[in-house]
């Protein structure tokens, strides 16, 4: 089958990516907008841009209800602050609670029952049951796609500080096994780091 892009629909282009675009790891984005309400959100569209300075790239796209901006965007875009957190299968069904579509000014901290711990040089809160956060300063936005359903903004931003479990570190290696990272597939189904293997670079 070979599929011209520009015949389909938003949901058809949409079920095609998230369906081949796998296993894609999650930013859960914690934010704070300036009335102090917290915001805590997951976004599969996320990875590295670079490692000097660090830099991590994540894109919320808009509501496919009706095209309009996530808090987590309109929060971001207001303060230039935020934290993403790793998430681990310990606690992937409250990460998944924070994905409903909820009124704006509802704290989702408080709807799925995680922690808000404090950071040091954001005014966003992380996930104290994230193994590994990362506050960032907002870089750069760049929008893509339709202002409406299906387009999004790239957004960039420099890891200011780095928050690491104690047990999972040594000599700034990670322990994928004591992490144990979810990451998102299509439809409802995530996916386990557990089938590990290694093959030499040449």
């Amino acid at each position: 089958m070979i599929i011209d892009p520009k015949t389909l629909s938003q949901q058809e282009a949409y079920k095609l990516l998230i369906g081949s675009v796998v296993p894609r790891p999650i930013a859960f984005v914690s934010t704070r907008h300036p009335n102090g309400i917290l915001n805590l959100a997951p976004y599969s569209f996320f990875t590295v841009g670079a490692s000097m300075p660090p830099t991590l790239i994540f894109c919320p796209t808009r509501r496919s209800a009706d095209g309009s901006k996530k808090d987590t965007l309109i929060n971001i875009e207001q303060t230039g602050e935020y934290v993403i957190n790793v998430v681990s299968e310990s606690f992937v069904k409250e990460m998944n609670q924070t994905s409903a579509e909820v009124a704006p000014g509802v704290d989702e901290f408080e709807l799925s029952g995680l922690t808000p711990a404090p950071s040091v040089t954001v005014r966003a809160p992380r996930v104290a049951e994230s193994p590994v956060s990362f506050e960032c300063k907002l870089k750069t936005l760049v929008p893509v796609g339709n202002d409406g359903p299906g387009g999004g903004t790239v957004v960039i931003g420099e890891v200011q500080m780095i928050h690491v479990s104690d047990p999972i570190i040594s000599n700034f290696r990670l322990d994928l096994h004591q992490i144990r990272p979810v990451g998102r597939l299509a439809g409802n189904f995530y996916c386990r780091v557990t089938d590990l293997f290694e093959i030499p670079r040449p």
